[in-house]
């Protein structure tokens, strides 16, 4: 049993409201719940629609099937009118328009005149709420609950009066299945899990300028500073945001910072000036489409190229794209400490897609945070006569936090020598250059190999091949062509560059493979093919701002291999 819930109407109706403590309800009625946003650009105005997709099983992708269109204007019938599947119903606001023509089931409800007679025209889509409920034949105890959470006063009854309206107008239609009564189970986004991987693992400063879509991040952790004691500093623009968490990290603070791709473009020089000095720092780029403004609120996969070459000359950087939600609270922290560890920029390359969608995850365990600091010493004492850039066996420096008495530690954007002082002769830039690329020997030997999922793949036809957040509408693809008779295999790369070893390269040099990323150009495809695993055979690409669905991986495989069995 799966269903799928659209919310569609213009910006300023609530859908984001309405998505979420529906959400919140089936998440507490036992349901696992994979939520998305399509929003556009805009204060008011214009179309948005969110997706909640719930089912007893885990879920990790939209869909394209739509069971419940909540069209909260003439507007979201028009353009989603096709995606209903065959037992799917439109619920409308029957004073407002009225759906035409043959086709899907119909369910008009008097939504802003009972609202207004209630005293509080917002409450309309809560009216809604209360009718889907009562189609889906869930009790409204558990709403009930969230909306107690969320309001109070004369507001809450008011919403309490339109819900119990709302479900007295409906009648059960569909059949599903109960709830498994979910333990130690949370509902949450992209952005907050990264904004609770930083506080967990350590950041104590967050700078950014609000870019959408991480933006989310910013906002998870500027609410929680006060309670945990963290800095955060909307900067006037993204060079000062990284120029202020790079003084942090300098002085001895876990720092962060975030943007997307426009942002990241304005902190380039500061990836470099990390570079060159040597300071940790962990850089959320929440990627959108390009170039320039592009489309603010969509998602793409088209930074990976530039995120990888960032700022001039040689030095070595670390990317990880978290496949999920749950991934994204682990990474962010292992992005920490990998910064610290190596003593440079590592970047998290999110999207919107990942950064905006809710996802029913396990409950994170504690056990498996560990923060490590790296070569970090408290006193010069510990490594006299102090070297700063102190040439070493694994090209890590002991880190001296400035302001000990007595001590200077010199940083520069020129190069230097051990010490710190800025030089021009050509044997101690050699050596420097060797010096902060040997990490990148170690740092190979650290990066986990994808992911694997299918048969062993000397018996699969096809391998997929995809990166980040494309692991779950991938993979979900990938088990529906399953009972359709394909064999196949799916490699998910998290840790991107350096690029790991493995036995991937082996399987993908002998097996034809399916490249699928969210770009023109097959960006991940283009590294795979220079380390030597040759092209794909198929390449399967979005690039109209979209993230791709389960249901569309499975018809354009089908489209481009043909049946199998």
């Amino acid at each position: 049993m799966m269903f799928n819930i659209r919310v569609g109407g213009e910006a300023g109706q609530g859908m984001n409201t309405i998505g979420t403590l529906l959400a919140k309800s089936l998440l507490r009625l036992g349901y696992h719940v994979f939520t998305s946003k399509d929003y556009m650009s805009r204060i008011r105005g214009g179309h948005n629609y969110s997706d909640v997709r719930f089912s007893p099983e885990p879920q990790q992708s939209g869909t394209e099937k739509v069971d419940i269109l909540l069209a909260l204007n003439e507007e979201t019938w028009e353009i989603h009118r096709n995606t209903l599947g065959d037992e799917g119903i439109v619920v409308f606001d029957q004073d407002d328009f009225s759906p035409e023509g043959q086709g899907p089931k119909k369910k008009g409800i008097s939504l802003k005149k009972k609202a207004e007679e209630i005293g509080d025209r917002r409450i309309g889509g809560v009216i809604a709420l209360g009718l889907i409920h009562k189609m889906l034949g869930l009790d409204l105890k558990q709403f009930k609950k969230v909306l107690e959470e969320k309001f109070s006063g004369e507001i809450l009854e008011k919403n309490l009066q339109g819900l119990d309206w709302g479900y007295a107008e409906g009648e059960p239609i569909f059949s599903v299945s109960e709830g498994k009564g979910l333990k130690g189970t949370k509902l949450i986004s992209g952005n907050d899990a990264i904004g609770l991987g930083a506080l967990v693992g350590g950041v104590q400063f967050y700078s950014a300028y609000p870019m959408t879509p991480s933006t989310g991040v910013l906002n998870f952790l500027a609410s929680q500073g006060e309670r945990f004691n963290i800095l955060v500093e909307q900067a006037e623009d993204e060079i000062a945001a990284i120029n202020m968490a790079l003084g942090a990290s300098f002085g001895g603070v876990r720092a962060m910072t975030g943007t997307s791709g426009g942002g990241f473009s304005l902190m380039v020089e500061g990836v470099g000036l990390a570079g060159i000095t040597e300071t940790p720092l962990v850089i959320l780029n929440a990627q959108r489409p390009g170039p320039a403004t592009g489309l603010p609120t969509r998602t793409e996969q088209g930074d990976l190229g530039f995120v990888i070459h960032a700022a001039q000359g040689e030095f070595p950087r670390i990317v990880l794209a978290p496949r999920g939600v749950s991934e994204a609270f682990y990474q962010t922290i292992r992005a920490l400490n990998l910064a610290d560890r190596y003593q440079l920029p590592v970047i998290i390359l999110s999207d919107q897609f990942l950064g905006d969608s809710e996802q029913t995850v396990m409950e994170f365990d504690p056990e498996k945070v560990k923060i490590d600091r790296g070569k970090l010493i408290k006193t010069h004492e510990e490594e006299t006569p102090y070297l700063r850039y102190k040439f070493t066996e694994d090209g890590i420096s002991p880190r001296l936090i400035p302001g000990e008495k007595g001590e200077v530690v010199l940083a520069d954007s020129d190069e230097h020598n051990q010490a710190g002082n800025i030089i021009e002769d050509s044997e101690t830039r050699s050596k420097m250059v060797e010096k902060r690329m040997k990490r990148m020997e170690t740092i190979k030997e650290e990066m986990e190999p994808p992911l694997y999922e299918g048969p062993d793949p000397q018996n699969a036809d096809f391998i997929l091949v995809s990166w980040g957040a494309n692991y779950g509408p991938v993979e979900e693809g990938r088990k529906a062509l399953e009972e359709d008779g394909f064999k196949l295999g799916h490699y998910s790369f998290q840790d991107i560059w350096p690029l790991p070893g493995g036995n991937w390269e082996k399987t993908l040099q002998t097996k034809p493979w399916i490249l699928i990323e969210n770009n023109y150009s097959g960006q991940l495809g283009s590294l795979l093919k220079q380390n030597g695993t040759g092209s794909p055979e198929v390449f399967i690409r979005k690039y109209d701002g979209r993230p791709f669905t389960g249901d569309e991986i499975k018809r354009r495989i089908k489209e481009e291999v043909g049946p199998r069995g």
